[in-house]
């Protein structure tokens, strides 16, 4: 999991192997939680608070426009150690995620899958598909948790969509939307981002008026299918443990594999990225 969330950070960022920690840098955004962040090599122990705190700060605290602190920990079967003790307790929040693999030839079409919506990729070329690119954003501020502020978040995912623009140009991937026949409305999205033979699924959203008709499915299946000619051989979806998707992908021919976890403490502004 750890690698792929590698696989989809800006061409620009940066892992620096430190003495029982991983440093992770995107220079380009700044406000990219889980873009800027420690990947320690165990999970945190009861006296590891105030230690992974002083390293971020020493990581990180000469650049002012990163205001967050992210803490993780390179163990893939969910293990927390003193993480809720250490940090939740301390406003930070705890991020859980499973991580689901499949090979082109496991992924199967679900019986209620929507046959009437287009699957189109995207054009990254700058200026090209900008309306439909802008309706992909618009689909992923709809779906942001409460804590996260509107226009910020916003901002940040143009600066997410642009770098991943940069990667498709390169041929690695692309990002997928389904429309309905004769019409521009972009009812769900996601991207694929390929690097060597794995595929590494990026913001899956439905549009909420347009949910539970079988459009996800269609999709994610489709999106498979047509990264394997961007040299996909194997494909990495995330999902929380209870999102309603994880279920979906699991019907869908995914399998989990890894839980892994981290920490997040955002700005005291309600800045959000």
């Amino acid at each position: 999991m750890w690698a792929t969330d590698h696989d989809v950070l800006p061409v620009d960022h940066r892992v620096e192997r430190r003495d029982g920690y991983l440093v992770v840098r995107s220079p380009g955004n700044p406000a990219h939680y889980w873009g800027n962040l420690l990947l320690f090599d165990d999970a945190p122990t009861g006296e590891d608070g105030q230690r992974w705190e002083r390293l971020f700060e020493r990581e990180f605290g000469d650049n002012p426009l990163i205001q967050h602190v992210t803490l993780a920990w390179d163990r893939v079967d969910g293990a927390l150690g003193a993480a809720r003790e250490q940090f939740v307790a301390r406003g930070y929040e705890l991020d859980e995620v499973i991580g689901l693999v499949a090979d082109p030839g496991s992924l199967l079409m679900h019986p209620r899958a929507n046959r009437e919506v287009v699957i189109r990729e995207l054009d990254p070329q700058p200026g090209a598909d900008d309306e439909l690119w802008g309706q992909a954003i618009e689909l992923q501020v709809a779906s942001r948790d409460d804590l996260s502020e509107e226009a910020t978040f916003r901002e940040f995912l143009g600066r997410r969509l642009e770098d991943l623009r940069v990667i498709f140009r390169a041929g690695r991937g692309a990002w997928y939307v389904a429309t309905y026949p004769g019409g521009d409305e972009v009812v769900a999205a996601c991207g694929v981002v390929v690097t060597g033979e794995r595929g590494r699924f990026q913001a899956v959203d439905t549009a909420a008026a347009h949910r539970r008709k079988g459009i996800s499915s269609r999709l994610v299946v489709e999106a498979a299918g047509r990264a394997t000619r961007h040299g996909a051989r194997r494909f990495v979806i995330a999902a929380e443990p209870d999102y309603h998707a994880l279920g979906l992908y699991e019907s869908l021919g995914f399998q989990r594999v890894e839980r892994v976890a981290g920490v997040c403490r955002r700005p005291t502004t309600r800045n959000s990225a």
